[in-house]
């Protein structure tokens, strides 16, 4: 169903609108929050079920295949002529990219935890993410038989502190279900009844209680203002909206985490939730100024003003086969179609078009998006997520997604021979919507090689290409770019010499082959005396080395670290061609190298990997495992380790899953090259047995 608002009530909540980001761990209710807000506010006429495949945020084949978020998508629910953009985003740790773009657009964030499960990975990771943005917490789930508000919300103050505030006293029965909740803010309470929520009495069993609540709330909201705080200290009483102001400014500030909780299926607690929304979350006129950069590249702030010149920031871009749509939050001023905007990426000035109001899959043409709202562009090409979009006469570039680099990689291929430009056309199309993975074709390796946050994510894009691009890919461990160097000097002759009738081929070098720390590349020097080989040769004896090492003796990687020295040979004046020449050093290349000591070199990555004191000991045994070196660690103060460590390629193909399931999800890491080292004579030996089965394969 189309967002049909009259355009009286566009009018009234023009620069009142607000951006919220809910984000948890799957299986939380995560989704059902923003179907039951649509729900229960008239924006759709059926409340949508993840298992049944319908809800309004979790629309792709994918998401309904698995049932679980991919992507992140946007509902706008139209609540008291307020407008809150919701975005809707995954629980999986493989689409964090996604939380992040929602991070960048959102004013506000509501992070749902289950009653059931308690504080779960996804709420620690997504409250880390958050930084300084503003925060509520929504216990969900709380009518449901094993829930237990009490121990979610201790769990809760426990891992975040005082930060964490209940604006809500639930009414609990004998099973620990909440059947109903006190609104402390308005000290209302309201219960489940005939699967609606209702307002009722506030227990005489809890009264004592509630009042206890309230008074600890006044006391938080009094401590983010001067002027309450004196006012609480002579009369120890604040009135709704006294209270409603100083949590406000708590929560701009991220001092104050107001806590909810209800049942996202039955509805209790949504209605709150949103009024909260309304009464506690600035619009983003009232946000402070955000960081920028100017044209020439000097820092500046960009004010949230509605009558400012343009600026916005794609934060997110959906392409399918409907076409392309480019997600804008408006940061200052505001968007029409007529415009063109100065994009500070590219250096291109864009002519607009259409813009729409996403909510789904479904869209519904504006002619206008204005100061603090999000929208959507059609058609925008050359237009990719974090690019800053402005007026040209006033450039500023905002700061874009701080995505993570990718950390697991696959090698990928069609499956089908001939499918090699449909499948790098698909991935680059794929790329568009999801900029977390990187395509990076390795001519050393002969692979193309797709890096991304985890298994999961790499599994979507292979579906996805079945399905939207008829390419059907298949996945194997990257080959390791291992390279091969000599340790001692030998010298060998290459000797060329062909008769046939006519003409005939001769060529003859000596060639000195020695180690060579200096320089990666192959060094080429001669030393030729007397004429023995005519200088004009001398172009196809390097020539024909330069190709030769390119594949070394023991597994076929290039040779490095080598220095050739052309120092005697002879020719003949009628028979010697450059060709014989260049085929004479390749052979005193194949008979020198096996006899100069060749060994194997690895690629070594240095390792930063972050993780919670509990796992030092697991994280440090499995790098020793890994032949890994411990260079260092470093604690960052919140009860987490920072382990710089030196590790071989070739162990860490799987690093991505194995730390996850050592940490539970709560260890990250990055990774990059930095040199290259001799193997041990095990990994050499494993090394050049998987190398000479390979070359037999092919």
């Amino acid at each position: 169903m189309a967002v049909n608002w009259t355009r009286e009530q566009k009018q009234v909540i023009e620069g009142r609108e607000k951006s919220l980001l809910v984000s948890a761990a799957a299986g939380s209710g995560k989704t059902a929050l923003p179907e039951s807000m649509l729900f229960m506010t008239g924006g759709t006429d059926r409340f949508g079920k993840v298992t049944d495949g319908n809800t309004t945020c979790d629309y792709d084949a994918e998401e309904i295949k698995r049932n679980i978020s991919i992507s992140l998508a946007v509902a706008p629910v139209k609540y008291k002529n307020v407008k809150i953009n919701v975005l809707d985003t995954p629980g999986n740790f493989d689409f964090a990219g996604e939380v992040l773009s929602g991070i960048r657009a959102a004013e506000c964030a509501v992070l749902v935890c289950g009653a059931k499960d308690g504080l779960s990975v996804g709420a620690e990771r997504a409250w880390k993410m958050l930084g300084n943005k503003p925060r509520m917490i929504f216990i969900n789930r709380t009518d449901e038989e094993n829930s237990d508000y009490n121990a979610c919300f201790d769990a809760l103050k426990g891992k975040f502190g005082t930060a964490v505030a209940p604006i809500v006293a639930p009414i609990i029965d004998g099973s620990k279900k909440v059947t109903g909740i006190v609104d402390l803010l308005h000290n209302k309470a309201y219960e489940v009844k005939g699967g609606k929520a209702a307002e009722c009495a506030i227990p005489a069993d809890i009264a004592d209680e509630v009042e206890a609540l309230r008074a600890e709330l006044m006391e938080a909201a009094a401590g983010a203002d001067e002027e309450l705080m004196e006012k609480f200290f002579e009369t120890m009483e604040l009135s709704a909206e006294e209270i409603a102001k100083g949590l406000k400014l708590g929560v701009r500030d991220g001092s104050v985490a107001p806590v909810l909780c209800g049942s996202a299926i039955s509805g209790l607690g949504v209605d709150m939730l949103m009024q909260t929304v309304l009464d506690l979350v600035p619009v983003a006129t009232d946000m402070p100024a955000e960081a920028a950069q100017d044209d020439d590249g000097n820092a500046v702030e960009v004010a949230h003003d509605e009558n400012g010149a343009t600026a916005a920031i794609v934060f997110k871009t959906v392409s399918d086969q409907y076409g392309k749509f480019s997600l804008v939050k408006v940061v200052r001023g505001k968007i029409t179609g007529d415009m063109s905007l100065y994009d500070t990426t590219t250096g291109n000035t864009e002519k607009l078009g259409r813009l729409y109001t996403l909510k789904g899959k479904k869209n519904e043409e504006v002619k206008e998006i204005c100061c603090g709202d999000i929208g959507a562009i059609a058609k925008m090409d050359r237009v990719k997520t974090g690019d800053t979009l402005c007026d040209p006469k006033s450039i500023v570039k905002l700061a874009g997604m701080p995505y993570a680099e990718p950390c697991y990689s696959r090698a990928i291929a069609p499956k089908t021979r001939g499918q090699e430009e449909k499948l790098g056309t698909g991935l680059n199309r794929l790329n568009e919507e999801d900029p977390t993975f990187t395509v990076v074709n390795n001519a050393e390796t002969h692979q193309m090689v797709v890096s991304g946050a985890g298994d999961i994510q790499i599994d979507v894009l292979v579906s996805k290409l079945k399905t939207r691009f008829g390419v059907d890919a298949e996945l194997d461990t990257p080959r390791v770019p291992y390279r091969e160097k000599i340790r001692k000097t030998v010298q060998k002759q290459g000797r060329h010499k062909k008769q046939t009738g006519g003409s005939g081929q001769f060529g003859d070098v000596w060639v000195r082959f020695e180690p060579n720390e200096e320089s990666e590349e192959m060094v080429f020097a001669e030393e030729v005396f007397g004429g023995s080989v005519p200088k004009n040769f001398f172009p196809a004896v390097e020539k024909g080395l330069r190709e030769a090492v390119i594949h070394g003796p023991l597994a076929g990687y290039p040779v490095v670290n080598l220095k050739c020295v052309l120092y005697d040979g002879s020719y003949h004046p009628v028979d010697s061609s450059e060709i014989a020449f260049k085929t004479a050093a390749n052979l005193a290349y194949k008979a020198a190298m096996p006899e100069a000591s060749p060994v194997l070199l690895e690629p070594v990555c240095e390792l930063k990997v972050t993780v919670p004191d509990q796992y030092m000991g697991d994280i440090l045994g499995d790098l020793n495992k890994r032949r890994g070196r411990v260079m260092g660690m470093t604690p960052t103060g919140d009860g987490e380790q920072i382990i710089e460590a030196e590790c071989p390629e070739a162990e860490l193909m799987s690093y991505a899953i194995d730390l996850r399931s050592m940490t539970q999800s709560r260890g990250s890491f990055t990774m990059h090259f930095v040199r290259y080292e001799q193997c041990s004579a095990d990994a050499q030996e494993k090394a050049v047995a998987a190398a000479k089965a390979m070359q037999e394969a092919e």
